[in-house]
Order: C-alpha cells, then sequence, then structure tokens
C-alpha cells in the first residue's frame, strides 16, 4: 500500500508551511485562552471540544488558508471526523483547498524517565490508523519530549518512534516523526547531537520504499539537521516552534535550509474570538505569509 502520489509530490517538493492544528485534551484549554475563551466560559470536555472544532474551522475556511502556502494540515482526532462547509474535514482540506491532511495519532506523555518522555501505549492504533485511511488521510504524527541529553533516553525515544512509525508506514501512512527537545533543556545542543546520529541509524535501517518525515524542534545550530533533511528516505523536515514567539520562531527557521514550518502557537496566537471575520482573516493571512516567507527564503 503507497501513500497518495499526489500529496507525497505535494509534501515532498511544494514551497509552504504545514499548520499544526492538534491540540488535544491537555493543550485544548491554553490554546483556548490564547483564542480569548477563558475556562469559565464552557464547562466539560465536549463543549471544550466543540468551542476549539469552530476555531479550527474558522481557521482553515480563512481565504488565505490553501495549498498555495499551507501545504500540510496536522488534525486532531475529533477534528478528523468533523466537518468544515458541510464536508469532512480532510476532503474538505483536499479537494477545496489543496491542503493534505496529516492525524495526530499520539495519546500523550508518559512520565520523564532518563531525561525523556516516551508516549503512552496506543493498543489501538490500528483502528484509528484504518479509519485515517478511509477518511483520505495522508500522514500522521507523534510527539515525543527529550528534556535532557541522555543518550539511553534519547535512543529510547527514537527507537519507539520509528517501531510505530513502520506500523504506520504499513497502512500506507506516512508518519511525522517528531522527537522534541525542549527549548527549555539546558544541554539542548548535546540532545540535539544524540539525537540526530539516532535518527540517521533509524533511516539507514529503512527500506529503499519507505519514506518518513521528521518535525524537530529548530536547532540551536543553524543547519544542524542538514544531513536528515538530505537523507533519501526523509520526505521532509518541518520545524515546530516549540513555545517560541512566532517572530522567534521564523527567523531562527532562515538559518535552517531545507526545513520548513510546522506551528502551532506560533501560528493562532494573534487570533481572538472577539475578532470580526475580516480581522480575523486579515490577521491570519498576514501570518500565513509570515510563516511562508520563512519556510521559504533562507538566509
Amino acid at each position: 500500500m503507497a501513500a497518495d502520489a499526489r500529496m507525497m509530490a505535494q509534501m515532498t517538493s511544494r514551497d509552504g508551511f504545514i499548520a499544526a492544528l492538534d491540540q488535544s485534551g491537555g493543550s485544548t484549554p491554553a490554546a483556548l485562552r490564547l483564542y480569548g475563551i477563558s475556562d469559565a466560559d464552557y464547562s466539560g470536555e465536549e463543549e471544550m471540544f466543540r468551542l476549539v472544532h469552530e476555531m479550527r474551522v474558522r481557521i482553515v475556511t480563512t481565504p488565505a488558508f490553501s495549498g498555495d502556502k499551507v501545504i500540510g494540515a496536522i488534525l486532531f482526532e475529533r477534528t478528523m471526523d468533523g466537518d468544515a462547509n458541510g464536508k469532512p474535514v480532510p476532503s474538505f482540506l483536499w479537494e477545496d483547498r489543496g491542503v493534505v491532511p496529516f492525524l495526530k495519532v499520539d495519546r500523550g506523555l508518559a512520565g520523564e524517565e532518563d531525561g525523556v518522555q516516551l508516549m503512552k501505549p496506543m493498543p489501538d492504533l490500528d483502528a484509528l490508523l484504518e479509519r485515517a485511511v478511509k477518511k483520505g488521510i495522508f500522514g500522521t504524527k507523534m510527539r515525543s519530549v527529550i528534556a535532557h541529553a541522555d543518550k539511553t533516553g534519547i535512543a529510547a525515544v527514537v527507537k519507539q518512534q520509528f517501531v510505530v512509525g513502520r506500523q504506520i508506514l504499513d497502512h500506507g501512512l506516512v508518519p511525522i516523526i517528531e522527537p522534541e527537545v525542549s527549548i527549555k533543556s539546558s544541554t539542548k545542543t548535546e540532545a540535539e547531537a544524540i539525537l540526530r546520529d539516532e535518527i540517521a541509524r533509524e533511516l539507514d535501517a529503512l527500506s529503499p520504499d519507505q519514506h518518513v518525515m521528521i518535525k524537530l524542534t529548530i536547532p540551536t545550530v543553524a543547519d544542524f539537521y542538514k544531513s536528515l533533511v538530505d537523507h533519501k528516505s526523509v520526505a521532509r523536515v518541518v520545524a515546530l516552534s516549540g513555545g517560541y514567539s512566532r517572530v522567534d520562531a521564523c527567523e531562527k527557521l532562515t538559518h535552517n535550509h531545507g526545513m520548513i514550518a510546522s506551528f502551532s502557537r506560533a501560528l493562532t496566537e494573534d487570533l481572538r474570538v472577539t475578532m470580526s471575520d475580516a480581522e480575523f482573516d486579515a490577521s491570519l493571512g498576514k501570518t500565513i505569509e509570515e510563516i511562508y516567507k520563512a519556510s521559504v527564503l533562507k538566509v
């Protein structure tokens, strides 16, 4: 089973960036607060997810949100199952906007051990992947976190990511491998060196027909991940904003050739629920242009 050829061509060669619209149960309240909806404005998880779905639909139906600059979008499971303009969100994104749909599949993080947080078990992953294929999803995303430059811990993170990644590849989907190095880490540079070597080792073990994407914290040293960008088994290397402001994330990204953005909070930080549609569209359009330029124009 192979990934959609048109979507693969877009993800490997088209200029642009990936919008990360995949906040889950743990990060949704913070996303809503930033948007101007306080915890007191809703009651219970269902209402919370309804409000964040409305926010996401407002984003993806904005005129500027199209494949001209936003080449992909990562969705939360409930967003994949929801509608936008009367169509399933993945179908709306690809058919109406030319944006490749991805799905966040991890179930959150385990407790820290050996300086890292592995992903929690995903016993229902195969069933979720089967649903994703039927919905027209192209690829997946899953996140681990690295807090310290511990070789044992980082090796465990990368091994887990690629074990699950192979399971995802077996369903004809393209996994985004995301071992995030915390920007607050006192050993960030050292952790990135270990991480790069561990990822390269796993990439070298993939078969010629297997391709993955990699999502990484913008490195301390410019172009540090260029060897991964150029690896034959890598479809694309994308950058997470990781808590940097959009201005800082975009500036750092311009120094990393071949990396494009996959921002979440940096994408939505200026948006407010109280904005008129015209204000909302103008604000998001300006942000999309800024992130697009940082992804395409390098120094």
